[in-house]
């Protein structure tokens, strides 16, 4: 890769070099469609997520963490995808672990030259101890920032998986990492701003690795979300319908079954399926790996 040419993400964008003078409608219909770019990248990446999905599911079986590592846009979509993992599918929050360049601050300021330090990112990687068992998501529009090739080399280092997720064909990010996941969105609307479609594709690879990942390690039954963690009423009224979907009792049977459940959906559901007391539910799900399907088989 020539790091002295533009790269594509930074390239200007042909058929839009009037874009100051367009008028509303037009300047909003052009970064709309613009858009729909993203998630072809995604589709045409299809085969190189399924890799890491693939990869991921053993290791995560096995104890190990997710870990994001990213600058900027890029490592605040990994910050963002971490945080919802716990909520969503009850994934412990020690093992979604987020690493951005410039530390929390950079969450919502940009800190100066934080993404150019690969010995940072390697440092900040080696401070979390890496391991054999744990996959590491390493993010960058363009696939050629310092602090997230710091951070593949440690990984390697420590024999975790490496993911690297990157805009622009032949980068080094993708290139080194175990599984490259290369988003070709090409050139932005407006040049060089990687937080429009480069980013959206990163956000939308990401839901689509972290949510394979999560039906592989059974934490949804059919397509219900039945390992959601009721942390407030919309989710404990969210959590209740889906006992009553997945078992199709009505809403008392499903709220009475979900509190003797202590809260827990999964519980719940193969407890009225099964016609079972809690402790022999949970005892059904503990021998089936967590997975519903598995606990109601007979």
């Amino acid at each position: 890769m020539n790091h002295q040419s533009p790269l594509r993400t930074e390239q200007p964008y042909p058929g839009h070099e009037g874009l100051d003078e367009y008028g509303a409608a037009e300047l909003v219909d052009a970064l709309i469609a613009d858009q729909a770019t993203a998630a072809r990248a995604v589709q045409a990446a299809s085969a190189q997520i399924t890799r890491a999905v693939e990869a991921a599911v053993p290791r995560l079986e096995a104890g190990g963490r997710i870990i994001y590592v990213g600058a900027g846009t890029s490592g605040r979509l990994g910050l963002l995808d971490s945080v919802e993992l716990h909520p969503t599918f009850s994934w412990p929050r020690g093992r979604a672990i987020a690493l951005l360049a410039g530390g929390p601050a950079a969450i919502h300021g940009a800190i100066e030259g934080a993404e150019d330090d690969g010995g940072k990112g390697a440092q900040d990687l080696a401070e979390i101890h890496p391991g054999p068992q744990d996959v590491v998501l390493l993010l960058a529009a363009s696939g050629a920032t310092p602090y997230a090739l710091g951070a593949l080399t440690a990984a390697r280092a420590a024999g975790a998986l490496t993911i690297g997720m990157a805009n622009n064909p032949g980068s080094p990010l993708a290139a080194g990492a175990e599984v490259g996941i290369l988003l070709d969105t090409g050139p932005e609307v407006i040049s060089g701003s990687t937080r429009l479609k480069a980013g959206t594709a990163q956000k939308i690879a990401l839901n689509t690795f972290s949510s394979a990942v999560m039906v592989r390690l059974h934490k949804v039954f059919g397509n219900l979300m039945v390992d959601v963690r009721p942390t407030n009423a919309k989710l404990v009224r969210r959590a209740i319908r889906l006992v009553a979907l997945a078992t199709g009792a009505d809403e008392t049977q499903a709220r009475e079954a979900f509190e003797a459940c202590d809260s827990q959906v999964k519980t719940a559901i193969v407890s009225i399926l099964k016609a079972v007391p809690p402790d022999a539910a949970r005892e059904r799900l503990s021998k089936a790996r967590g997975s519903v399907r598995a606990a109601l088989a007979d």
